[in-house]
């Protein structure tokens, strides 16, 4: 008896969905890019963050998930970048634990700008 109540109400909550003008299904998320996505490299220098609240993400683009936040002071290595939709993503290693709490040598991507070199 359960299950059919579950099944009405999953139903109802997609019916309701599609008809206020909402989506049901969700686009798949990327999936994770290491650095076969770059294009360029960059010098591995050590490079501090200059803003808060950066989004270190599993690839180059705002449609891949975030793994976390970075925040003013956090230090990276850069090992390469590209250009995505005319911005510019670099793949980096982080030199220590973050601020938010990510491990030492956990790899991302960030959006270029938002850094100084040397740190």
């Amino acid at each position: 008896m359960k299950t059919a109540n579950r099944r009405r109400l999953a139903t109802l909550t997609a019916a309701a969905a599609l008809l206020g003008g909402g989506a049901v299904i969700a686009a798949p998320s990327a999936s994770a890019v290491g650095s076969s996505a770059c294009r360029y490299n960059i010098t591995p220098d050590i490079h501090k963050l200059l803003i808060d609240g950066l989004n270190f993400r599993t690839g180059p683009g705002t449609n891949y998930l975030a793994k976390g936040l970075l925040y003013k002071g956090d230090k990276y290595v850069p090992r390469c970048g590209v250009r995505v939709n005319n911005k510019a993503w670099i793949y980096v290693k982080l030199t220590q634990r973050s601020k938010s709490g990510l491990r030492a040598g956990t790899w991302g991507w960030v959006r270029a700008g938002h850094t100084i070199s040397p740190a």
